[in-house]
């Protein structure tokens, strides 16, 4: 008997067909292949991946690669990530559907349990960045011809390649697309029941999630985790729906007022972290904001704003245009009027070791860097001027984007995220934006300056604020290492 959960067509792509066995035969199972979306509830991956098995009266598996390095990401990312996924697997066991934890190259290790399990499915999730589509094209091409292989997009709310089918000048040229579908896409999840048939075969091995943990923590001990976000699924909706603190229930009035005041970090929804790594669903997030919509009409669309179009059009430029991450991802206009100003005399010109340590003559762009450092996170509104100011700072433009970058996927909670790599592209390259008046270095690219950061907002207060948050980090920091040297070498008693 079929099963009444099922995903819509449109939020699903066949990358291959597969072959059903003879009616003799039993089918194999339904493996879920889990990188994007690391969660339970509200995961259209999971969700069709347990349809799948029952309809087919197949058993069902979630397995989870772990890359032994991704884009330089260290203790805070990783060890994010390993906490949320440690949760994860309590709550993927309790619903009988075993959880499988790999490590090496996926392009290895995906068909290799592939093949042993016997599965008939595949399913997967998607990302638009090129290392992971080319790890599955290549996981595509080393699997069985009878293997059915299907994407599912869990991560956007209306799914990309329904959006658009071609790589979008603007926020204004998607959003109405966007909202068009938003009528079919934006529902709610149906409820996840155990799958029918249990899984038998293979074991899971048990995970000894506190040693990996330690590993990465200890081996990327060079950009250290933080503390003002707890990993996983429940304290993601905790941070969108609690009742002590709350973004939807206590600090969703301010949003679109504060939203672009660094002084006020509060008002920001402090999402970001468990959106990269899937812990929350954005469609979940914009379904319980349409709820307060009444009440907060313009904080809401403000929200989904941000949220679904502006999230959604950085899929998009990750997807459809292979130089994300480059000069040549520009258009036209905005790359020729870098190239004919690269050249320009500038006031400064700092290393990447005098930018990492914020050691610039801008006291406001220091403090931004060590914001970063520190936090894990820079304030949204001093992105922007933190990226622009590298490119007046360096050798040309090649050089400020790939700085930028380097600097955001080291330090940045949320690094190696479509919104990061366009976030600076926009900074940088114009992407998303408009040309303007031409200048020195920055030729027609939006220009930002320190006088213009001093009319929107206090920025001796915000200067004031980071190094409190540094202070208190760095003295933490220093009792956490004399503690882990004690224990390693106690001092004799005196007794």
């Amino acid at each position: 008997m079929a099963s009444t959960i099922s995903v819509q067509t449109g939020r699903i792509r066949v990358l291959k067909e597969g072959s059903w066995p003879p009616s003799d035969q039993t089918v194999g199972p339904v493996v879920y292949w889990m990188f994007r979306d690391q969660r339970l509830r509200d995961n259209w991956s999971l969700i069709h991946a347990v349809d799948l098995a029952n309809r087919t009266n197949a058993p069902v598996a979630v397995v989870f690669n772990l890359f032994d390095q991704f884009l330089g990401a260290k203790a805070r990312q990783l060890g994010f990530m390993l906490k949320g996924l440690r949760q994860l697997h309590r709550q993927i066991e309790s619903l009988q559907i075993p959880f499988f934890l790999l490590q090496g190259d996926a392009k290895d290790t995906i068909p290799n349990f592939i093949a042993e399990c016997g599965a008939s499915h595949l399913v997967t999730e998607f990302s638009p960045l090129r290392e992971i589509r080319s790890c599955k094209d290549e996981v595509v091409k080393r699997t069985s011809d009878s293997l059915a292989i299907h994407e599912v997009d869990a991560h956007n709310v209306v799914p990309m390649w329904a959006a658009s089918e071609k790589l979008e000048y603007s926020a204004r040229t998607i959003r109405g697309k966007i909202n068009k579908l938003l009528p079919d896409y934006l529902i709610e999840f149906p409820k996840l029941e155990p799958p029918k048939k249990k899984w038998v075969g293979m074991v899971d091995k048990p995970v000894d999630w506190d040693s990996l943990i330690d590993k990465v923590v200890r081996e990327g001990a060079e950009v250290p985790e933080i503390e003002w976000c707890v990993p996983g699924e429940d304290a993601g909706m905790e941070v969108l729906m609690g009742s002590k603190d709350g973004f939807l229930t206590k600090r969703l009035k301010n949003y679109s007022t504060d939203r672009n005041n660094p002084v006020k970090p509060k008002a920001l929804s402090g999402l970001s972290p468990y959106l990269h790594f899937g812990q929350i669903s954005a469609q979940r997030c914009a379904l319980e904001a349409r709820k307060v919509r009444n009440t907060y009409p313009q904080a809401v669309d403000t929200f989904l704003e941000e949220l679904i179009v502006r999230r959604e059009l950085s899929d998009n430029f990750c997807y459809y245009q292979p130089h994300y991450d480059s000069l040549k991802g520009a258009w036209e206009w905005a790359r020729k009027s870098l190239m004919d100003h690269a050249s320009d005399k500038r006031e400064h010109i700092y290393s990447l070791e005098q930018l990492e340590k914020g050691q610039t003559a801008d006291h406001l762009w220091n403090a931004s860097q060590l914001e970063m450092v520190y936090q894990g996170k820079m304030h949204g509104f001093m992105r922007m001027y933190w990226a622009k100011k590298i490119l007046e700072w360096t050798n040309g433009p090649e050089e400020a984007l790939s700085i930028s970058i380097y600097l955001n996927n080291k330090y940045e909670i949320d690094g190696r995220d479509p919104s990061g790599y366009v976030g600076c592209m926009w900074s940088i390259c114009g992407v998303h934006d408009q040309g303007w008046k031409e200048r020195p270095v920055f030729g027609k690219i939006r220009y930002m300056n320190y006088a213009g950061c001093k009319r929107k907002f206090n920025v001796d207060s915000y200067i004031s604020y980071v190094k409190s948050l540094v202070s208190v980090t760095k003295k933490k920091r220093k009792a956490e290492e004399q503690l882990t040297r004690d224990s390693i070498d106690p001092k004799p008693s005196s007794v």
